[in-house]
């Protein structure tokens, strides 16, 4: 299976870059794995909504652009659908006995994901409903799927 995460913005913490390069080598192992980054739109201080609207709307074109058509697309949306970690692999296997090749996950940027994103939503996922830093979002997303294709394999990983 191919896994894409499609990102809003660049890691600018080293710790962080680690993280990521971390898992990625240890999902090498169970998937073919692609990260992209697109630009992030400038947050002016206390932007209001019509400012908002219009920067989510960039940055989802931009999303849009990395997305094929075929691929089941997982959202990282805060009023999404909490899973625990058995359903995130029962989820990831389920979608490969199914046919699905290519999953892609999104996060969005600091103001959240454009409306246009979210209509191509095949699901929406939330690790939680309190925000997180969309950098750190990349981490442990990471570490969740991997986490699945541990549980996937039946192979040891702790709780």
């Amino acid at each position: 299976m191919k896994i894409t995460v499609v990102a809003v913005g660049k890691i600018k913490e080293k710790y962080l870059r680690d993280a990521v390069s971390e898992y990625c080598r240890r999902l090498s192992k169970y998937c073919k794995l692609d990260i992209v980054e697109v630009a992030d739109e400038k947050t002016p201080d206390r932007a209001g909504d019509t400012v908002e609207t219009m920067i989510r709307a960039k940055e989802a074109e931009r999303i849009l652009k990395q997305i094929r058509e075929d691929a089941y697309v997982i959202t990282l949306e805060i009023m999404g659908r909490q899973l625990s970690s058995e359903e995130l692999a029962g989820t990831i296997e389920e979608l490969g006995i199914r046919g699905t090749s290519h999953i892609v996950f999104v996060i969005g940027g600091s103001i959240g994901l454009g409306e246009e994103v979210m209509q191509r939503s095949d699901f929406a996922l939330s690790f939680s409903r309190m925000t997180f830093p969309h950098q750190l979002m990349r981490v442990v997303l990471l570490e969740q799927v991997y986490r699945s294709y541990r549980i996937i394999h039946r192979e040891p990983y702790h709780k």
